[in-house]
């Protein structure tokens, strides 16, 4: 093993196989004069072909040695698990499809760096965008004596400078190259280019990853079900799966719909107004089922409160705040309140939508009651009725009186 000399040791490379960490291999290498790891942890979206060929890349590019880390099922386990369950959505939109899971790869990533005997861990982030926060928040927390090194952020490197570095070195280059950053995961896609630069236009249909041409040849519908036991996934059309291996399914069937498309506009990290485009199928269909099981399951209050901590939740996430302690204290509420969120969810997919068809649960709500809504009273009479119409109207009624009183006619 090299000594603890930071100028001897190896340095630990969060890899993605993109434009910027494949620019961080050889540029660390040359500036530092020391040997460069490779480490990409798998969160989703890296098959076998894929890993293998991220493998070559690496050494191909200068390091002397390749990690991958399997870490999609502790990605469900401690952290989509609860994105789910809170039905989170970022501006009531984006699911978190990417960059929820940087907290828990810098964890991995600096266990890496301990057991390697390693000073120094890098990565590829730029100045203006989240990933370095998430990065840096969850190293500090976690390590820190640890060196991190940010060589895109920290020279400002824009990307044809990377593309021209690579190809005068005749080093292997993304098949994206300049034009598009594409980050993918269990939870879905994101995707930059020049147009999510501004405001006012879409990529194009041949920049999309999972749903291309999912709205020039469009699909015939299809019916699914979708089964949950206390708010986690896990039946998909009647056969009981795992959640990682159920995403996954779910996301080959609902891609080609559209499904879970979008380009998210907001606040980022550091306080400007960011862009991005994203495709979270499978997040988007189980967000869309499970939120109405919840409705069938849950009482009125249980479902406010939860939306009240849900949406920080997410932030926090979203920020790289994980490890903070308040997450468990959101994480044990969310928990508790999926007690009896189990049940069937059918679905329809349309291009470009998750249409719910139906809800069903032994914990319903709904068949709980001897009253039909619209229809026919249950556990109370025509007169109660008039009485709790009365009683309600009471705070208005007061409101009312006491203006007429001060000779307010409005």
């Amino acid at each position: 093993m090299p000594t603890t000399n930071p100028g001897t040791t190896p340095i630990l490379l969060a890899f993605s196989g993109g434009l910027d960490t494949s620019f961080c291999v050889p540029w660390l290498k040359e500036t530092y004069g020391r040997p460069v790891i490779t480490v990409t942890v798998d969160t989703g979206g890296i098959d076998a072909d894929a890993a293998a060929m991220l493998a070559v890349r690496a050494k191909a590019l200068g390091a002397i040695e390749h990690h991958i880390v399997a870490a999609k099922g502790p990605y469900f386990d401690r952290v989509l698990r609860y994105l789910l369950i809170g039905n989170a959505r970022r501006g009531q939109m984006y699911p978190f499809c990417v960059g929820a899971e940087r907290v828990l790869q810098a964890q991995m990533i600096a266990e890496m760096a301990k057991s390697l005997g390693s000073t120094s861990v890098a990565h590829g982030c730029t100045a203006a965008g989240n990933d370095q926060v998430r990065f840096e928040v969850a190293l500090r927390t976690l390590a820190p004596g640890l060196e991190i090194l940010a060589p895109v952020r920290d020279r400002a490197f824009k990307r044809p400078e990377q593309l021209a570095f690579l190809e005068e070195r005749q080093l292997p280059i993304p098949s994206y190259g300049a034009a598009y950053s594409v980050n993918r995961g269990l939870w879905g896609v994101t995707i930059g280019g020049k147009e999510t630069l501004t405001s006012d236009g879409s990529i194009p249909d041949s920049a999309w990853v999972l749903t291309r041409d999912a709205f020039t040849t469009p699909k015939t519908p299809e019916q699914h079900t979708i089964g949950f036991t206390q708010g986690v996934p896990t039946a998909l059309d009647g056969v009981a799966l795992d959640p990682v291996t159920l995403i996954e399914q779910l996301e080959t069937l609902a891609s080609p719909y559209g499904i879970g498309r979008g380009i998210h506009l907001g606040d980022t990290v550091i306080g400007t107004k960011g862009r991005v485009a994203f495709e979270a199928p499978a997040a988007d269909v189980l967000i869309t089922a499970h939120r109405e099981l919840e409705k069938l399951v849950l009482t009125g209050r249980q479902s406010r409160v939860k939306e009240l901590v849900a949406a920080p939740y997410g932030d926090l996430v979203h920020e790289g705040h994980h490890l903070d302690p308040v997450c468990r204290d959101i994480e044990a509420l969310l928990v508790s309140s999926q007690a009896r969120v189990t049940g069937t969810v059918k679905v329809l997919f349309r291009p470009g939508s998750c249409f719910v068809e139906g809800v069903t649960s032994p914990w319903s709500l709904m068949a709980a009651s001897k009253g039909v809504y619209g229809e026919a009273a249950g556990e109370w009479s025509p007169a109660d009725a008039l009485g709790y119409s009365k009683m309600l109207a009471l705070t208005g009624m007061f409101h009312t009186r006491a203006g007429q009183q001060a000779g307010v006619t409005t």
